[in-house]
């Protein structure tokens, strides 16, 4: 099979030897694997990972796209359910992970704006106080505060020629 684009290759490691030492281990090695062990374990790797992601471009290629989204290397992954089933565990987790992540950020902003509106003294509008204006962030020169302490301009309709009744005047 050819490969689209195919690139040179980089000389030497493609992966710290620390990290692949590690693996060795993990995989019952010896503490101090040979180095030709951890270059050979480099090679292996770098060249699964580059035929897999030739063949989910050859995945795309055949659905006449030019980009490689994850359901190519699912469907490459097909035919090896272990791979295939640690590949949807960690996307799972890492969906699982934005929301929370999600949740979180929004939970600690509306922590963070009740706290302003109480004020360091705990009395509500107290720190509006402080900065001319009423209540609930409003100001009286037009100006609004925004939940971060950035003041946004409100928008002003924009004044139109009226006659005395109230109606527009059309120029014509």
């Amino acid at each position: 099979m050819t490969e689209p684009r195919m690139r040179l290759r980089q000389k030497g490691q493609q992966f710290p030897t620390s990290d692949l030492e590690a693996f060795l281990v993990a995989f019952g090695d010896d503490d101090h694997p040979l180095p030709e062990t951890v270059k050979v374990l480099d090679e292996i790797i770098t060249d699964f990972i580059i035929e897999t992601c030739h063949e989910a471009a050859a995945c795309a290629h055949h659905s006449r796209r030019a980009k490689i989204k994850v359901d190519d290397f699912k469907f490459m992954l097909r035919r090896d359910p272990t791979k295939l089933g640690r590949v949807s565990e960690l996307l799972d987790l890492d969906k699982d992970l934005r929301r929370k992540r999600k949740a979180f950020d929004t939970d600690e902003g509306a922590v963070v704006k009740n706290n302003e509106k109480e004020g360091p003294a705990g009395k509500a509008g107290e720190k509006d106080k402080d900065k001319g204006g009423e209540k609930d962030g409003k100001r009286k020169d037009g100006e609004r505060e925004g939940g971060d302490g950035e003041r946004k301009k409100k928008k002003k309709k924009k004044s139109r020629d009226r006659g005395e009744d109230g109606t527009t005047v059309v120029s014509g």
